[in-house]
């Protein structure tokens, strides 16, 4: 509880407009994408936003894995909580929904650039005061980042940064994680490789099917119990 009410403090504290120049150069042609996409298309209000990184853009069977719950899916590319940060009202404000999934993978990778687990979950913990300012009450889940082999040097710190995520769900009222840690390691604790495509980070239709039961897991635990 500590370490989640001094994320949450620090949200206050988290400085995007040093990440805008760059979240801008980068993903303002995706984020204009998605935005014909909002004016081309139409969904009920009780959809379920997905909003994050390329696992989301990816998902091709996401209307069929959580059904019945209807879907806006509005993933791009490698994508970080520090873009998202930037663009969350244009990636959320647009939509009515019953609830938002976020899933966003790339922080950490290993990289002389990466966050530390203490910046991805105060990112998280600003986008989520963003949300709240659009809609106080629908639930939002934060689902865990996976293992992978191409990232499994980096596993340590993208698990520290689950845990921080997951001291922030614990603390904000309608807020959930969403575990997946034990779906994709093996008895000897390694990646299961038969998920992954060949790139070893992407999940392939098996590795969908499981990260699909798990999240499908949660929104019926919560989202029955709000009927």
């Amino acid at each position: 509880m500590a370490e989640a009410e001094t994320v949450a403090a620090a949200a206050t504290k988290v400085d995007v407009d040093k990440y805008r120049e760059a979240a801008v150069e980068r993903w303002e042609s995706d984020l204009s994408e998605l935005e014909q996409r909002n004016r081309n298309e139409s969904h009920p209000e009780d959809s379920v936003l997905f909003v994050g990184s390329s696992s989301i853009r990816r998902w091709d069977d996401i209307a069929s894995d959580v059904s019945p719950y209807p879907v806006i899916q509005r993933g791009y590319g490698g994508a970080k909580w520090s873009d998202v940060a930037v663009f969350i009202d244009r990636l959320v404000r647009p939509h009515q929904f019953r609830a938002v999934v976020f899933f966003v993978g790339n922080d950490i990778r290993g990289k002389d650039d990466d966050k530390t687990p203490q910046e991805v979950a105060g990112l998280f913990s600003y986008v989520l005061q963003r949300v709240r300012q659009h809609d106080a009450k629908a639930p939002v889940f934060y689902v865990a980042v996976t293992p992978t082999n191409a990232r499994f040097a980096a596993w340590p710190d993208i698990k520290a940064a689950n845990r921080a995520a997951r001291a922030v769900c614990d603390q904000a009222d309608h807020t959930y994680f969403v575990g997946t840690e034990s779906l994709f390691l093996d008895s000897r604790g390694q990646p299961r490789e038969e998920l992954f495509v060949d790139d070893q980070l992407h999940l392939n239709r098996d590795g969908y099917v499981r990260w699909a039961a798990a999240i499908k897991s949660h929104l019926d635990t919560v989202l029955d119990g709000a009927n």
